[in-house]
């Protein structure tokens, strides 16, 4: 199926928005530290409004350093459509094509709006290999499980994105991060987003503090029994390894939203989704989420995990609110009613 055939939504997501409730703002992050979570950020802008708020003592400011997960996806996805604005590449080439012996020649061609999509088929990486050159990670992930025919499921896989990294590369002959940094990061002054190298697990000061029950991997604090891991991180790159701040995300975001990185044609297919697939999921050929909230708004955008780190940034389409948030969850129980939480709060 061509790229560029399926719906997208209209500039608004819905007919009224309430004022933004900074009451129920205060509330969503009222509780906390608690034993889940030990602290969290929120920030909303937007022609709504503007609040941000803090809670917990793993946040210092609201303005610190995380690591933003998958939440790098979208940097990636929009290098990649800025390519195809620039005719080097097509989002109907194949990973076949570009990247010859990558993958087994047995699989199905898989095109690289199917990377983008999440509708490649690959086989979740249970098999990938940590802390090695994407192109390991990618032949480690494939060496175990089966693929399923491409353009079909939408199946999460941050495989895929390893993958368009490293077309990134090979397209432009400079290396992801010197992209992200020359196409994203300089033109938007977003001085606070970083991608860290391979062998680089620093964070910049200050940052929020990521502390998971796991031991074994960090410094044991004797006050609460929680594993300090904010400065050992898997090394996940183009597919999740970059850290940001709530400021720079929403000014990432906001930029994206209204066409100042991207052409007319190449906007319009970053809100466009795949047409005949099932899945739970929705995600664009620009890799953003289509989420509809309990009230009925429409929001798109991206969430983000690492151990001891939850975040995302979503956004109505015509940006009269824009979310960032993010927790430091210790991985006692799962982090989902708290982002429910803070999403109602913000939509």
């Amino acid at each position: 199926m061509a790229i560029g055939s399926g719906p997208i939504s209209g500039p608004t997501s819905t007919a009224q928005h309430p004022a933004l409730d900074e009451t129920a703002l205060r509330a969503a992050l009222s509780g906390l530290p608690d034993p889940n979570v030990t602290g969290g950020l929120i920030r909303v802008t937007g022609r709504d409004g503007r609040w941000t708020g803090t809670a917990g003592p793993s946040i210092p400011s609201p303005a610190a350093h995380f690591r933003i997960g998958s939440i790098t996806k979208i940097f990636t996805s929009t290098v990649v459509l800025q390519l195809t604005a620039e005719g080097r590449l097509s989002l109907n080439d194949t990973v076949r094509d570009l990247l010859p012996g990558l993958l087994p020649s047995e699989y199905h061609p898989i095109t690289i709006g199917q990377l983008l999509s999440h509708t490649s088929g690959l086989q979740i990486p249970v098999c990938a290999k940590q802390n090695v050159p994407p192109r390991e990670v990618v032949e480690s992930a494939l060496s175990c499980g089966h693929p399923t025919e491409p353009g079909k499921v939408t199946q999460y896989n941050g495989i895929n994105y390893f993958i368009a990294g490293l077309i990134v590369e090979k397209v432009t002959g400079h290396s992801y991060g010197d992209e992200v940094h020359a196409r994203i990061l300089r033109p938007l002054h977003l001085r606070d987003t970083s991608v860290p190298a391979l062998d680089d697990w620093s964070i910049p000061a200050p940052y929020t503090r990521g502390a998971i029950v796991q031991p074994g991997s960090g410094t044991v604090s004797d006050s609460d029994g929680l594993t300090d891991v904010s400065v050992q991180s898997p090394y996940a790159w183009a597919e999740g390894g970059m850290i940001s701040n709530a400021p720079d995300l929403s000014r990432f975001f906001t930029a994206l939203y209204r066409g100042r990185l991207l052409p007319p044609a190449q906007q319009k297919t970053l809100f466009t989704l795949p047409t005949g697939v099932t899945g739970d999921k929705q995600f664009s050929y620009g890799g953003l989420q289509r989420t509809v909230l309990p009230n009925g708004t429409t929001v798109w955008g991206k969430s983000g995990s690492y151990p001891g780190y939850t975040s995302g940034v979503f956004a109505t389409r015509d940006l009269r609110r824009v979310l960032v948030y993010s927790l430091n969850p210790t991985g006692r129980t799962p982090e989902l009613p708290y982002v429910m939480r803070i999403a109602e709060a913000a939509f």
